[in-house]
């Protein structure tokens, strides 16, 4: 069977080997007959999966014992609502940064908790860009800062870690977590939904600092409550077993690709590549600055838009998957995270300087 080149946003990649593995152990996981989807998450068997995979995600992330790591469901949209239940702590206002649409929808959603202050926004060029240290007008006495590190949709990455000072530091990595080195105790609380770098859509990774946990608005539902979560071990309820499982088979997989050090240099290669060929062909442009372009996410456009539905479809016929723009900016998106190997890149990269030859 041959497979073809996913550059999906989301759900995304996954990592072939890994699913080879999945496919292998999916009637009888390790001997005992049974299928992973089919055991308790109580039993000796899924506790020890369980544990595994938090285990590698520490070692990946060089994660400090006085954090708590979370296997949770809902998505990262959730999390929108669980940040000011958890995080505000008696405070009455939180600062968020606004760099795009995955912005915004955190900062809808906390509005319906507490007062947001809006520290920056880039609204002003489009979200093509990220604001500077010293443009971040932030509140010394806010319950926290949130960001978004990457944009998925506009392809907006930070090339820096805010500096908040006392005020945890609170990261919606979902798009870019694991893809290069990070310093964790920079950070309150960095979470993630899982269909991206991690694993299948359903299940939501959340690391954060122990001592900000505890102090919950009133009338939180236990299961958004991060103490009682992680006092549970992350099994108050069912968890979502086999998104859990197949993580840990994707952390093992990046622990033989050298790590978070070794697939960091994999993707920046892959996004030079990719903005290269892109800036070095008049037929194609991409609006974002160029200190702040996503090694994650690369949107592009066409010097003539007329042709968008033929190069989709000429490459869809080329086994290059999943390359439209957001519904919301249009255009083309080539989203390369860990999981899309370096020769899809290529292949792209090769298409594309093919159509511009024949259609330019």
């Amino acid at each position: 069977m041959t497979r073809n080149y996913n550059f999906s946003a989301g759900p995304s990649a996954l990592p072939e080997d890994v699913l080879k593995q999945a496919q292998q152990e999916l009637l009888d996981w390790h001997g005992l007959g049974l299928s992973i989807m089919e055991m308790s998450h109580r039993s000796n068997e899924f506790v020890g999966v369980a544990a595994e995979a938090e285990q590698d995600l520490r070692d990946l992330m060089q994660i400090p014992d006085n954090y708590k790591v979370l296997f949770m469901q809902g998505g990262a949209s959730s999390q929108f609502s669980m940040i000011p239940m958890n995080l505000l702590r008696g405070k009455n206002s939180a600062d968020y940064i606004n760099t795009g649409d995955w912005s915004k929808k955190a900062i809808q959603e906390a509005s319906r908790y507490c007062e947001v202050n809006v520290a920056a926004t880039t609204a002003d060029n489009n979200f093509t860009s990220a604001p500077a240290q010293h443009e971040l007008k932030l509140n010394p006495d806010a319950a926290y800062v949130h960001y978004t590190p990457n944009e998925t949709i506009r392809g907006v990455e930070f090339d820096y870690i805010p500096d908040t000072g006392d005020v945890p530091l609170v990261a919606d990595m979902s798009s870019n977590i694991l893809s290069r080195p990070v310093d964790v105790s920079r950070f309150g609380m960095i979470y993630a939904g899982a269909q991206k770098n991690i694993g299948p859509a359903g299940l939501t990774v959340v690391i954060v600092r122990e001592d900000l946990l505890g102090n919950v608005l009133p009338a939180t539902p236990a299961l958004y409550d991060y103490k009682v979560n992680a006092d549970a071990d992350s099994m108050l309820n069912t968890p979502p077993t086999f998104g859990w499982y197949l993580a840990g088979l994707v952390f093992k997989w990046l622990k033989a690709q050298g790590g978070v050090e070794g697939i960091a240099e994999i993707n920046r290669r892959k996004a030079e590549k990719l903005y290269t060929a892109i800036d070095s062909n008049p037929f194609y442009s991409n609006p974002v600055a160029t200190p702040v372009r996503s090694w994650m996410n690369v949107p592009f456009i066409l010097a003539n838009a007329d042709l968008d539905k033929r190069f989709l479809q000429e490459a869809q016929e080329q086994g290059l998957l999943n390359l439209p723009g957001h519904r919301s900016v249009g255009g083309m998106r080539a989203s390369i995270y860990n999981a899309v190997p370096e020769e899809a890149v290529d292949a792209l990269i090769a298409f594309m300087q093919d159509f511009s030859q024949r259609h330019g």
